[in-house]
């Protein structure tokens, strides 16, 4: 069935998140018309969500530090922001009248902790400048002669553009809309796509039920990580949340790139808890050789090392409760508890996503390359689209740890994305 496209004036952008609207209001500031599709029927939801325990908006963590934090993709990420930064995000809120502040965590959030109020300012001000907002329009690709394919309640519709920004998002949190559909879409075309992985996710155990049971749910505070690879031995100190099928948490969250790729390597891999902290491996030792007299194993264990509840509970669940005979092996275990990882948790449960649209098929203003030329004529039809197509946030190939780290980039790709997109439009050479 054919389908009649409509011809718009300016920049389309398709995605209604933080990377899209921003990726909106910086080619509209430069006067470029613009029309942004989302499939949902509002915009920013998974930003809704996002702060609804309090937005976490970006991090107060000085540069080059702050970089660090995207990993073998620091140094693209932070050319990104020296553009648009943490604290550029901040003056950024304040013209809504949002005023942040850093938490003791270096956490950046507003004073009133909400997304809600930031979202309706930023979309009110966008329509009174003039972007035109299209809901319940899901982008299903490309028709055989380029228009953008969308799927609606009144059937398909087609649009041709002279430029595009795709801000889809990537594969977490797909109730939202951001579903990955379109990673099969544009490696059909040609474009180089990472396969998609769950990020700041936890990771499966295989707990005993008894455990499961009695424990999913339950926080396990203060704890410290330990876990080596190639470049040694590392800890980090944290909180996580015992849950029905493993482990999941901040701290986790923080280690899920590393532990999801020392699985993929290795089949599976084994971190190690602190449980106690404060104490000693020598004290523990001493404290729980002391004499029972009479007291359970349980009983002995809260009174003689602190540990309750699910760290006492995770004691029994590694070593048994026959294990408990030699207070070496029980002090070893509290200061280095084996949790041995078999698999990330499935990516829509995910906070985030790695993988995407590799940022090597992209100029450093996030437009696609033109991909390698095929052999045969049919080949070449299936190729990218002849517009100019530029992409912003999570569907790019880079991750980032929760803590502001996420946002800060996804807004800083949309600036770029939309500059470079207007400049396009207008006819201007490339910064």
């Amino acid at each position: 069935m054919s389908v009649n496209a409509s011809t718009l004036p300016g920049l389309v952008v398709i995605g209604g998140g933080p990377a899209g609207l921003m990726a909106a209001q910086t080619a509209r500031a430069m006067g470029v018309e613009v029309d942004l599709f989302d499939a949902m029927g509002s915009v920013g939801r998974k930003f809704l969500i996002a702060g609804k325990g309090g937005l976490n908006l970006t991090h107060g963590e000085a540069r080059p530090a702050f970089d660090r934090r995207y990993g073998a993709r620091s140094e693209a990420i932070g050319r990104w922001l020296d553009q648009f930064d943490g604290e550029a995000l901040r003056e950024w809120a304040r013209g809504f009248g949002v005023e942040t502040y850093v938490g003791s965590s270096g956490r950046v959030f507003p004073m009133d902790r909400k997304a809600a109020p930031l979202l309706r300012g930023w979309v009110r001000r966008l329509r009174e400048d003039g972007v035109r907002f299209h809901v319940h329009h899901r982008w299903i690709g490309w028709s055989d002669d380029g228009a953008l394919r969308f799927a609606t309640p009144e059937g398909e519709s087609q649009v041709r553009a002279a430029a595009t920004v795709l801000a889809l998002g990537g594969g977490s949190w797909p109730e939202l809309g951001s579903d990955g559909a379109w990673a099969a879409w544009l490696s059909a075309r040609g474009i180089d796509v990472a396969p998609l992985q769950p990020s700041n996710c936890g990771f499966d155990i295989g707990w005993s039920p008894h455990f499961a049971g009695r424990h999913a749910g339950a926080p396990l505070k203060p704890v410290i990580a330990h876990w080596s690879d190639e470049a040694g031995e590392h800890s980090l100190q944290g909180e996580c949340v015992v849950t029905e099928t493993g482990i999941e948490g901040s701290l986790i969250y923080a280690l899920s790139a590393e532990l999801r790729e020392r699985i993929a390597a290795h089949g599976h891999t084994v971190l190690r808890l602190d449980l106690a902290p404060g104490r000693e491996l020598d004290r523990l030792q001493r404290d729980f050789a002391q004499p029972r007299r009479g007291r359970s194993v349980g009983e002995h264990l809260r009174r003689q090392t602190g540990l309750d509840g699910v760290k006492a509970a995770l004691i029994f669940e590694v070593l048994g409760k026959d294990g408990l005979d030699d207070p070496a092996v029980v002090a070893q275990t509290i200061k280095r508890l084996p949790l041995r990882l078999l698999r990330a948790r499935p990516i829509a449960e995910a906070i985030s996503s790695a993988g995407g649209v590799r940022l090597e098929a992209l100029d450093p203003q996030l437009r696609l390359r033109a991909p390698a030329a095929r052999g045969s004529a049919a080949d070449s039809a299936a190729q990218a689209p002849a517009q100019a197509t530029f992409f912003a946030g999570e569907m790019l190939d880079w991750e980032a740890p929760t803590g502001g780290y996420l946002l800060t980039a996804c807004f800083a790709s949309g600036l770029i994305a939309g500059r470079a997109a207007a400049r396009h439009l207008l006819g201007l050479a490339d910064d």
